[in-house]
């Protein structure tokens, strides 16, 4: 005896497919050939354009809501082969909309009833969770746009931040940039140690260099100058064609004396160097080199912001300033010339000879200068052999410091043509 023969198959079939009448998908029902027996009520809300789809083939169905023929080749080949199909994610145009679905389908077994034997699926509705992904993933390109659009400006502050540091003496840079939000430096009064240099005769030497080489000539003098003032810890307040001038005691100090010593150190190490690169500047076409004369000045300025809004210069007023000007125009090529204030300071550890004494203009009163010869700073010894390397079999002395980078591609250059010539002997 069969048991469906007992019972009516219709019937049967909606007890069956009860569960789904009141689903919130799209439901249906098909036979073992894929040919639809039942859908819900859903299934003719979510496509009401489909009309009756009694008897109608399933796949017909997926070709009328136009799914791409891969996906209904899909929902075939994985029933037949799995008994089971997922396409997570099916556009499926509903007159001006494009909402977007998942199809889940399973092939149906029963033992008792061969009518029940078929395929039962669902269209499950992924609109708004489709649109939330989209608007997450919005939300994270947009915030990696935001952080690139962030990189990119950091990187151009950066940028920005390097360009002010070469316009700027480092100690005038770290209190812009570490400041505490003041728009500009208070005035203050402070002992200062003032000093001035500029190159002798260098209106008539700019005059007859091509404006490269002077250039060249200039760049490289007012680097290395720039080296050694900041390895003393002085403040460059500017550069006035080849003139410089470079404080010690503000914005730090070690002390009146100690600003001393490290400005008079600060002036026998630039004349060194000096020293030092005058083969290198006779090598780029400077004749007869380069020679220097430098006056130093302590005493109270007044030192900070000066300007208007749209341009500030960090620098100091007083008799120190100028008479460190007067002293500097004074002095013989090559020397360093120091005003009395400044000798009391330093007297016990830098060898000094009386100069001259002066009315320098602006000053009501005769002023004692002294002439640097030499001093006995303990860092002296590191003046010597500092860009200067010897070896068992070859000696280097970088003369132009301003480009260290260069200077080792120059070295690997160099190499490269001792090689050659190596070869050109070997082969021969």
């Amino acid at each position: 005896m069969v048991l469906e023969e007992f019972f009516n198959s219709n019937k049967v079939i909606d007890l069956s497919f009860f569960n789904f009448q009141n689903a919130i998908t799209a439901a249906y029902f098909a036979d073992a050939e894929y040919n639809v027996i039942r859908t819900n009520q859903n299934f003719k809300q979510f496509f009401p354009a489909l009309g009756n789809l009694q008897g109608v083939y399933f796949p017909d169905i997926l070709k009328a809501l136009e799914v791409e023929q891969n996906y209904i080749d899909e929902f075939v080949k994985k029933l037949e082969t799995d008994g089971r199909v997922l396409i997570p994610r099916l556009e499926i145009e509903q007159g001006e909309e494009v909402r977007v679905f998942s199809l889940l389908s399973t092939k149906t077994e029963s033992p008792d009833f061969s009518f029940l034997q078929g395929v039962q699926g669902q269209f499950v509705d992924r609109t708004n969770e489709d649109k939330l992904r989209q608007e997450k993933e919005k939300l994270v390109k947009d915030q990696l746009k935001n952080q690139e659009i962030i990189r990119q400006k950091s990187d151009r502050l950066e940028e920005i931040s390097k360009r002010l540091a070469s316009y700027l003496s480092p100690q005038v840079y770290d209190s812009i940039f570490q400041s505490n939000g003041e728009l500009s430096k208070k005035h203050q009064r402070k002992n200062l140690t003032v000093f001035f240099s500029d190159i002798v005769r260098f209106t008539e030497l700019s005059d007859t260099l091509e404006p490269e080489l002077l250039a060249k000539l200039v760049n490289n003098y007012l680097s290395e100058m720039t080296n050694i003032a900041i390895e003393c810890g002085g403040t460059i307040d500017k550069f006035i064609g080849d003139a410089v001038m470079v404080f010690f005691g503000d914005p730090k100090t070690l002390g009146e004396r100690q600003d001393a010593l490290a400005c008079v150190e600060m002036a026998t190490k630039m004349q060194k160097r000096i020293e030092d690169l005058q083969t290198y500047w006779k090598k780029i076409g400077i004749k007869d080199g380069m020679q220097v004369r430098m006056g130093i000045s302590t005493g109270y300025c007044t030192v900070g912001d000066f300007g208007s809004q749209q341009r500030l210069d960090y620098t100091a007023f007083g008799s120190p300033v100028n008479l460190a000007a007067r002293l500097e125009a004074m002095a013989p090529a090559t020397k360093i010339i120091i005003s009395e204030q400044t000798y009391d300071l330093i007297a016990d550890q830098v060898k000094c000879e009386p100069y001259k004494e002066i009315t320098p203009k602006g000053f009501s009163r005769p002023v004692s200068t002294f002439c640097v010869s030499d001093h006995n700073l303990k860092s002296r010894v590191r003046e010597q052999g500092q860009f200067q390397k010897l070896g068992s079999r070859v000696s280097i002395d970088i003369f132009d410091t301003s480009d260290i980078r260069a200077a080792i591609a120059e070295l690997k250059e160099i190499e490269r043509e001792f090689e050659n010539l190596l070869d050109g002997k070997n082969s021969e």
